[in-house]
C-alpha cells in the first residue's frame, strides 16, 4: 500500500498522459474498438496531412507501444514467477501468520477512521482529505504501521528520514512514527542470552538488571557487569521472533513491488524495486549487531588513527559475548546534548563541547568506513569526563567523494548566501536528464532560505531559588520549532523536484544529522554560525576538482 501511494510521482504522471492521448478522440470514440473505427473512417475535404491521418498514425503506434511492453512482460513474467516463488520459500509459514496480523492491523485501522467518518458527517465543511483518501492517507497509513509492528515502524521512520524518496506530507506524517515498544518480559531476554552466548548467564556476566534500559521495536537494552573484571557494561538483545517478521514482512513488501513494476513498466523509472531493496537491506543491517560492532570498531580505528580519542569516544565492544543477536558494550555514562543545565555543569564551555562533537562528525564522512545517521538527542552524549559519546551505530551511511564535494559548496553557500554555487552543487548531485537552469532555480533556492531568518526561537530562563541559600539557579531551555526545521529542507527537496533532481539518500541522511547539530547549536552555543565558524572544520583537506568546479 505504502509503495503504491508514495510513489506518485511515478504513477500520476502515466494516468496523465492516458488520459491526454485519450482527449485527442471524439468521445464517440473512446474505447479502443472506436479506435478501430476512426481508422476506417475517410476524413472528408482533406489530403493526406488530414487529422484522420494522424489518428491513424496515433493508433498505430499505440499499437507498437502496447506490442512492445506486451512482449516485454511475456519475457519478464518466468523471472517475476521464479522470484515470487523464491521469495514465497523463503518466507514461510510466518507468511501467512503476518497476513492474518495486517487482516487484524487493517480492519483496527478501518474502524478508527469510519469512526472519524461518522463524527465528520455531520459537520457541515465536508470529508477533510485525510478521510477522503481512507487508510492511504498519511494519518491513516502511519496508525497502521503503527499497529503493525517493528518492521513498519523502522519502514516508516525510513520515509521520514527520506525526503528525497517520498512526498513530503507522508515525510511529515512518518515523523510521528515513535519507536517505542512494551519490554519482553527478563526470563524470555535470559533463554535468548543462555542460547546466543552457549553458556550459563552467570558465567558471563556478574550482574544483569532485569529491568531495561530501552525497550524499542527491535531490540531492548539491559544494564550489567560482567564476571570478573567487574566492568558495567549494556546488553543490547534482539526480541524473540524479530527476525521472522522482519523476513516476511520485508519479503511480501518485495513481491508487491516487483508486481507493481511488472503491471505497470513506467513504474521502473522510478527504481521501486531498487527502493524497495534499500529499505530491505538497511533494516536487515539495523538487525544484524555483528555488524553494528564492525560500525563501532571502525569508528573506534577512526578516533584512533586521527588522534581524537581525548576529544570523543564509542562504547567497546566485548566480542567474547557478543554475537548477532546480543551485543554487549562497555557502558557509557553522561547526558544528552540537550540537557543544558546537566552540561553546564560537567564542563566549562559547552561551545567547545559542542565544537568536538562537529569536527568528530564532520571529520568521519571522509575519513571513516561510514558515518554516523542517526545523532538525535538519545545517541550523542557529553559524558562525565567532558567526552563526546557517540551511541548506537544501527544506522550509518556512506558517501562518495564527489558527493561530499557538492555536499561541501552547498553548506558553504548557505553561510555566505551565494545561491548561483548553491545551485550549481545540488544539480551536481542530483540525477537528472534535463538541462537545469541554474540562474533561475538560484533564485527559487534564496526565496526559500531566505525564510530560515525567520525560524521562531525561544529561549526561555527558569530561575529558582534555592531554600537555604541565596544561590540562583538559572536554566536555559532552548524550544525550536523542529517542523519549521523541516520543513525548509523539504521545501528544498520540492523545488529541486520542479527542476527534475533527483537525489540521493545519503543526501537527506546528511541534511537530517545536521539538522540534529543545528538545534544543539540552538540550545549550547546560540551565537555560533555552524558553516562558518573557523574552529569546525567542514571542508575537508582533500580540496577537489569537483568541489572548485562549482565557482
Amino acid at each position: 500500500m505504502v509503495v503504491v501511494s508514495v510513489l506518485r510521482g511515478g504513477i500520476l504522471p502515466l494516468f496523465h498522459h492516458q488520459h491526454h492521448v485519450g482527449a485527442s478522440i471524439p468521445s464517440s470514440s473512446s474505447s479502443l474498438g472506436g479506435w478501430g473505427s476512426l481508422r476506417l473512417r475517410k476524413p472528408p475535404n482533406t489530403g493526406s496531412n488530414s487529422k484522420g491521418f494522424t489518428l491513424v498514425a496515433r493508433y498505430s503506434q499505440a499499437q507498437d507501444v502496447f506490442s512492445s511492453r506486451f512482449q516485454e512482460s511475456l519475457e519478464n513474467l518466468p523471472k517475476l514467477v521464479e522470484d515470487i516463488v523464491q521469495t514465497s520459500i523463503n518466507t514461510g509459514p510466518r507468511g501467512a501468520l503476518r497476513m492474518a496480523q495486517g487482516i487484524q492491523a487493517v480492519i483496527g485501522v478501518g474502524g478508527e477512521w469510519l469512526q472519524d467518518i461518522s463524527r465528520s458527517t455531520n459537520s457541515s465543511s465536508g470529508l477533510p482529505t485525510q478521510l477522503q483518501l481512507g487508510l492511504l492517507s498519511p494519518l491513516y497509513l502511519r496508525r497502521l504501521f503503527e499497529r503493525m509492528g517493528a518492521t513498519y515502524i523502522k519502514l516508516g521512520q525510513f520515509i521520514a528520514s527520506a525526503p528525497t524518496l517520498f512526498p513530503p506530507e507522508y515525510v511529515e506524517e512518518f515523523q510521528n512514527c515513535f519507536d517505542k515498544a512494551p519490554a519482553v518480559p527478563f526470563d524470555q531476554i535470559q533463554t535468548i542470552l543462555s542460547e546466543e552466548l552457549g553458556r550459563p548467564i552467570d558465567s558471563v556476566y556478574e550482574y544483569v538488571d532485569p529491568t531495561p534500559i530501552a525497550s524499542a521495536s527491535i531490540a531492548q537494552v539491559h544494564g550489567a557487569k560482567l564476571r570478573g573484571s567487574q566492568e558495567d557494561v549494556v546488553i543490547k538483545v534482539l526480541k524473540p521472533g524479530i527476525e521472522d517478521v522482519l523476513v516476511a514482512d520485508l519479503n511480501f513488501v518485495y513481491v508487491v513491488a516487483r508486481l507493481l513494476e511488472f503491471l505497470n513498466p513506467e513504474l521502473s523509472r522510478t527504481s521501486l524495486v531498487g527502493i524497495v531493496k534499500d529499505i530491505r537491506e538497511s533494516m536487515l543491517e539495523e538487525v544484524d549487531f555483528q555488524k553494528e560492532a564492525a560500525n563501532i570498531e571502525s569508528f573506534r580505528r577512526y578516533l584512533e588513527a586521527m588522534g581524537l580519542t581525548r576529544q570523543a569516544t564509542a562504547p567497546k565492544v566485548y566480542h567474547q559475548c557478543s554475537t548477532r543477536r546480543v551485543l554487549t558494550m562497555q557502558r557509557l555514562y553522561g547526558v544528552p546534548l540537550t540537557d543544558l543545565d546537566s552540561i553546564s555543569s560537567l564542563v566549562a564551555s559547552p561551545e567547545t563541547s559542542l565544537i568536538n562533537a562537529l569536527n568528530v562528525w564532520f571529520g568521519s564522512l571522509l575519513a571513516c568506513e561510514s558515518f554516523h545517521a542517526d545523532v538525535h538527542a538519545g545517541n550523542l552524549w557529553l559524558l562525565r569526563d567532558g567526552r563526546i559519546g557517540f551511541l548506537d551505530f544501527g544506522i550509518v551511511g556512506r558517501i562518495s567523494p564527489k558527493t561530499w564535494a557538492a555536499m561541501e559548496v552547498f553548506l558553504a553557500s548557505i553561510g555566505s548566501e551565494e545561491y548561483e554555487p548553491m545551485a550549481s552543487a545540488l544539480i551536481e548531485m542530483g540525477a537528472t536528464d534535463t538541462n537545469v537552469d541554474t540562474k533561475a532555480f538560484a533564485r527559487d533556492l534564496e526565496k526559500i532560505f531566505s525564510s530560515i531568518k525567520d525560524l521562531d526561537t525561544e529561549v526561555v530562563i527558569a530561575t529558582a531559588r534555592g531554600t537555604t541559600t541565596d544561590v540562583t539557579a538559572v536554566s536555559a531551555n532552548l524550544v525550536v520549532d523542529e517542523r519549521q526545521m523541516n520543513a525548509l529542507f523539504l521545501d528544498v527537496i520540492r523545488v529541486s523536484e520542479s527542476y527534475g533532481l533527483r537525489f540521493p539518500r545519503e543526501f537527506a541522511l546528511l541534511m537530517k544529522q545536521l539538522l540534529y547539530f543545528d538545534r544543539y547549536t540552538r540550545l549550547l552555543a546560540p551565537n555560533l554560525n555552524m558553516l562558518q565558524d573557523q574552529r569546525i572544520s567542514i571542508v575537508s583537506n582533500r580540496r577537489s576538482n569537483y568541489r572548485d568546479s562549482f565557482h
